[in-house]
């Protein structure tokens, strides 16, 4: 019922969606001043949500900053990858198609290469509310195969459906075969605060290590100050559906 319920709390918290309320609230009021303001209400924050800079300026507070190879000392025994990064739904089914968090298990396989992690963790099933034959942990497993990575040193986990399950059934794996183990948490920049947050729940203590950046080193030219961007719109949807997920597990007890 909490993965539906999520799910459908996303859409409707959606910037765009915030800005199509605005606007259709002034057609249906009457009074003149009311209609105006909820017009403007409604530019405004088109305006806000399609800046780039100012974007880039709030996810710069809100990702986890990236962690030098060369700061990561000694060998984690486990790198922990988080999924959500392909399209399951794109045929034929004979490749692996990246979406743009792919850093993730990339990332993941070159800490492997530098033996900065002895182990990787894949974990994550199905996201769909209604494809679950096709399972992401799976797929990544052929990939990290692809690229000479012995089976003996990958571990899937492929029973998730979101960031709460990743870290209770990632627990099981690692609390049976790597106890009292030293772990690595490889997921987006954007996400680490709430899938730490998760495994910390969960009795499972790691370092997290950020990949897939939404940001840019702080800059002021004058396209990123002035012009409206389409891709500013998706890194607050980005923002608003992380920020709402974790204001959900909270209320939920996840963490």
């Amino acid at each position: 019922m909490f993965f539906i319920l999520s799910k459908t709390i996303y859409i409707l918290a959606m910037p765009l969606t915030l800005v199509l309320i605005c606007f259709l609230t002034g057609c249906l009021l009457k009074r003149r001043k009311y209609k105006k303001r909820t017009y403007i209400l409604g530019v405004l924050l088109l305006l806000l949500f399609s800046n780039p800079f100012i974007i880039n300026e709030i996810m710069l507070k809100w990702e986890i900053p990236p962690k030098p190879i060369a700061d990561i000392q000694g060998s984690y025994q486990v790198g922990i990858v988080l999924t959500g990064i392909t399209n399951m739904e794109k045929s034929p089914f004979d490749r692996v198609y990246f979406n743009k968090g792919a850093d993730r298990i990339m990332h993941a396989l070159q800490l492997y290469k530098e033996k900065k992690i002895d182990k990787i963790l894949i974990s994550g099933g199905s996201g769909s509310l209604f494809n679950n034959d096709r399972l992401e942990a799976d797929n990544l497993k052929l990939v990290l195969l692809q690229a000479n990575v012995p089976e003996a040193d990958i571990f899937i986990e492929n029973r998730s459906r979101n960031t709460f399950e990743n870290a209770q059934y990632s627990a099981e794996i690692l609390n049976k075969y790597f106890p009292a183990g030293d772990y690595l948490l490889i997921t987006s920049a954007f996400h680490m605060r709430r899938a730490n947050a998760c495994f910390v729940s969960a009795g499972i203590n790691t370092l997290p290590y950020s990949t897939d950046f939404y940001t840019h080193d702080r800059n002021f030219h004058f396209d990123t100050l002035l012009f409206p961007s389409v891709l500013a719109i998706a890194k607050w949807t980005i923002l608003f559906k992380e920020l709402l997920g974790l204001t959900l597990y909270k209320l939920s007890g996840y963490i």
